[in-house]
């Protein structure tokens, strides 16, 4: 992929990684705040993850981005999208995921930054639907989904990269599509964000 996709919004820039955010991501996900509803990282598996996600953005343009907030920190974590695992039970797809630092949680900046990534799904990439789920009992990142205008299933569904008895296990399902978003982006007035590709 020749093209890559940066993002900025009104605080925040989405792109893609670099070396100097293992350290800061690494010490997210050894955060057990951050983790209290995820499998736990080393520090080792954290930069896996990082080069993976990485990856991802060279492959399709567009994925799960690093985050910076200027002026604030040079990296804060990540939002964005990115195809679903093939082992989900609600595969093929495209996901919308973020995972913060604490010290930048309540800002606001998951829904920035989240609310700019499903403007790149529906309006550059083209998706129909979008989806994002976390544990049944995560009321922090469910809420984050709810102000997306995303809607749960009725139904939750066991992850299967989680092991049976495992508390994480049972998780929740969010959609949104593409005609719901933009008849409640026509309700929004223009939030400011300005998804620019990057050669």
């Amino acid at each position: 992929m020749s093209i890559s996709i940066e993002v900025e919004t009104p605080r925040l820039v989405l792109r893609q990684w670099r070396s100097a955010d293992h350290a800061p991501f690494a010490a997210l996900n050894g955060d057990p705040r951050v983790t209290e509803y995820l499998l736990p990282l080393t520090a080792a598996e954290s930069d896996a993850l990082a080069g993976r996600l990485a990856a991802g953005i060279d492959e399709h343009g567009w994925g799960f981005w690093a985050v910076e907030a200027p002026g604030v920190a040079p990296f804060i974590g990540f939002v964005g999208i990115k195809p679903l695992q093939p082992t989900l039970p609600f595969a093929p797809g495209v996901e919308i995921g973020w995972r913060l630092a604490r010290p930048h949680w309540g800002k606001g900046y998951a829904s920035e930054a989240a609310a700019a990534a499903l403007k790149v799904g529906f309006e550059q990439v083209g998706l129909d639907e979008i989806v994002a789920f976390t544990v049944t009992g995560n009321q922090r990142s469910r809420a984050v989904m709810e102000r997306l205008g995303m809607r749960a299933d009725l139904n939750p569904f066991d992850h299967p990269a989680v092991p049976e008895g495992s508390p994480l296990r049972q998780h929740v399902l969010y959609r949104i599509g593409r005609d719901d978003w933009r008849a409640q982006k026509n309700g929004d007035t223009d939030s400011g964000e300005a998804p620019v590709a990057l050669g």
